[in-house]
């Protein structure tokens, strides 16, 4: 391109998402117990077909799809680690699979206060650009036209939209005027109605730069 390169940027995940891009390194170590009593002690249950580490996310949500009214402190965190998990493998950081995440991931909200700590957004951003490189390579390996990717596709949607705001279909089609104070900034690319009902963007800054208070107010 005549101007340069272009790239999505951690100034851009910030912006976009609200995720932090500053704090702890987002490391996930191998457990010394097996992934079934892994799983049973900090989610309160486990799938039968526990194989390998991996876990369905429809199991997930139908497990644990309604918090109980009378639950305790111990089943709410339960409950939030089950909706993190299956935020981080169905969207954050979601494989080709399409269905699936890997229990690792829990390991990292088991201490909430730690959790909170976390550069979410940075770990994001490059999960992302390792997911697009495979894709890159295998495209040039097999000569065709592309392939698959995990990580979160809509940041890079997002982004192509708030740098090349001619191509975002909302402003082709309604030609609307976009708010450009709304935080995090993604949410102005999203039809009016969305915004006023609580987008999933509010949640996700919600739930990983307020994580202890995420809990306490389930």
């Amino acid at each position: 391109m005549p101007f340069g390169e272009v790239t999505i940027t951690l100034e851009d995940v910030a912006t976009l998402t609200g995720l932090a891009i500053d704090g702890d390194a987002v490391i996930v170590d191998i457990p010394d117990e097996d992934w079934s009593t892994m799983c049973l002690r900090l989610l309160g249950q486990a799938p039968t077909d526990l194989g390998g580490g991996v876990i369905r996310i429809t199991w997930l949500r139908e497990t644990f799809d309604e918090l109980p009214l009378s639950a305790s402190p111990e089943t709410t965190e339960q409950y939030a680690r089950a909706y993190a998990l299956s935020l981080m493998g169905g969207v954050l950081f979601s494989d080709r699979s399409g269905g699936s995440v890997h229990l690792q991931y829990l390991l990292l909200v088991e201490d909430w206060r730690r959790a909170g700590r976390f550069a979410w957004g940075a770990a994001v951003l490059s999960y992302l650009y390792r997911e697009m490189g495979r894709s890159a390579l295998q495209m040039t390996a097999s000569s065709s036209l592309g392939g698959d990717f995990g990580g979160w596709a809509a940041l890079l949607m997002l982004w192509t939209w708030e740098r090349f705001p001619h191509t975002s279909p909302l402003h082709a089609v309604t030609g609307a005027q976009i708010t450009q104070d709304v935080v995090p900034r993604g949410i102005r690319w999203l039809p009016a109605q969305t915004r006023q009902h609580g987008d999933l963007f509010y949640l996700y800054k919600l739930w990983f730069d307020e994580c202890t208070t995420f809990v306490v107010s389930i």
